[in-house]
C-alpha cells in the first residue's frame, strides 16, 4: 500500500498528534524573551514530524498512548530539533524547510545555546516524569549520532568509504534516532520485551531505508524538480552506497580516476561525469534495491503485532519514505 501522504499515515493517531503539538510548543516556553522569541520561530518551521508521529504509533500498536507517550514524543523532537540547528551551524546553512536557518537569524552563539537549550529541556521533562528508561535510550543515541558524524567527517576526509563502515555511519547517524523512537514509543505502553525488540528493529531498517533512499535522490536526475541540486552529496565529497558499490566494479584506475573528480568536484562537468559513472555501473539499483530490502525487514518486524489502523500505518510510513521523491 503505498500512501501519498503523511497526514494520510497518522490518521489513526490524529487527536493525539493534536495533543503532542500543543504540549511540545507549550515545553518550549522560557521566561528568557530570547529563547522564547527563537521557540516561536522554531515553531513556524513545520517539519514533517515522523519522529513524534513514530513514538506515538508504537505505542500505539504496543498497547496505547499514555502520558510517557507524550513526555516521550516531546523528547525525541527536542532531540532532533536541537541536532538541526546545530548541523546548521557546522553546514553554514542558510535556509531550513525554505525559512532562513535559527543560525542565519540569530547567529551562530545564540543558535548553539538554543539547541542545548532545547536538549536539556527534553532531559529534564524525562527526569520529572521518571522516565529513567528513556534517559537510557536517548543518551546512547545522542553517543551515537555524535560517533556517526565524526566517522563521516574522518572518511570523507580520506575518500576512504566501504560500504562496512557506511551501514556503520548511517545506523549511527539517521537510523539511532528513529530507533529510539519505536523503543520509546514501545517502553511508554508495555513491558513486553518482544515487543520492544520488534519496534527497536522496525525503526532501525526503516532509518536504514531512509538514509539509503536519501542517498539515491543525489543522483536522481528528477531530483531538481524538488530544488535542490543533484549532485549535493558528490560536492561535499561524500561517498554514499551507490558509489561505494559502482567503485567496487571497476579497477584501481578507474576508482583513482573517480576520487580525483571528486576531491575537484565544484566543477559540475566533474559531478556529472561521477553521476553518470554511477548509473553505468548500476550504483544507482542496487541502492534501490538494498534499501526495499530493509524496507521489507522493517515490515516483517511488525508482523507479532496483531492487524490494527495504527500497524497499518506504520506499514504505509515504509512505503512513503522508500517511494518519495525528496
Amino acid at each position: 500500500m503505498i500512501t501519498s501522504s503523511l497526514t494520510e499515515i497518522s490518521h489513526p493517531i490524529k487527536n493525539e498528534f493534536e495533543d503532542f503539538s500543543a504540549r511540545f510548543k507549550h515545553a518550549m516556553k522560557s521566561n528568557v524573551g530570547l529563547v522564547d522569541l527563537i521557540a516561536r520561530y522554531i515553531i513556524r518551521q513545520k517539519g514533517k514530524k515522523i519522529r513524534p508521529i513514530l513514538v506515538l504509533l508504537s505505542a500505539e500498536v504496543c498497547g496505547g498512548i499514555s502520558e510517557r507517550t507524550y513526555r516521550g514524543a516531546v523528547l525525541v523532537e527536542f532531540l532532533h530539533t536541537a541536532t538541526l540547528i546545530h548541523d546548521d551551524v557546522v553546514d553554514n546553512a542558510e535556509k531550513r524547510r525554505g525559512l532562513w536557518s535559527v543560525n542565519a537569524l540569530f547567529k551562530n552563539k545564540a543558535a548553539v545555546l538554543m539547541g542545548d537549550y532545547l536538549l536539556s529541556r527534553g532531559l529534564t521533562l524525562a527526569v520529572n516524569g521518571k522516565d529513567y528508561d528513556f534517559l537510557g535510550v536517548i543518551t546512547n543515541t545522542v553517543k551515537r549520532m555524535a560517533e556517526g558524524e565524526l566517522l563521516q567527517i574522518q572518511k570523507t576526509r580520506k575518500l576512504d568509504m566501504d560500504e562496512q563502515t557506511y551501514f556503520k555511519i548511517i545506523k549511527d547517524k539517521t537510523a539511532s534516532l528513529l530507533e529510539t523512537c519505536c523503543q520509546i514509543g514501545a517502553l511508554s505502553s508495555s513491558d513486553n520485551p518482544e515487543y520492544i525488540e520488534a519496534m527497536r528493529v522496525y525503526g532501525e531498517s526503516l532509518g536504514i531505508a531512509f538514509q539509503i533512499k536519501d542517498d539515491t535522490l543525489d543522483y536522481d536526475g528528477n531530483y531538481k524538480l524538488f530544488g535542490k541540486k543533484i549532485g549535493a552529496d558528490i560536492k561535499e565529497k561524500k561517498i554514499t552506497l551507490p558509489l561505494i558499490y559502482s567503485l567496487g566494479n571497476v579497477s584501481k584506475d578507474e576508482v583513482r580516476e573517480i576520487k580525483r573528480l571528486i576531491r575537484n568536484g565544484k566543477e559540475q562537468k566533474n559531478v556529472e561525469r561521477v553521476i553518470d559513472f554511477v548509473k553505468t555501473h548500476d550504483g544507482l539499483n542496487y541502492a534501490l534495491d538494498t534499501a526495499s530490502q530493509y524496507a521489507q525487514k522493517a515490515k516483517s518486524a511488525i508482523k507479532i503485532f496483531s492487524e490494527s489502523q495504527s500497524r497499518l500505518a506504520l506499514e504505509s510510513l515504509v512505503d512513503f519514505v522508500i517511494n518519495r521523491k525528496n
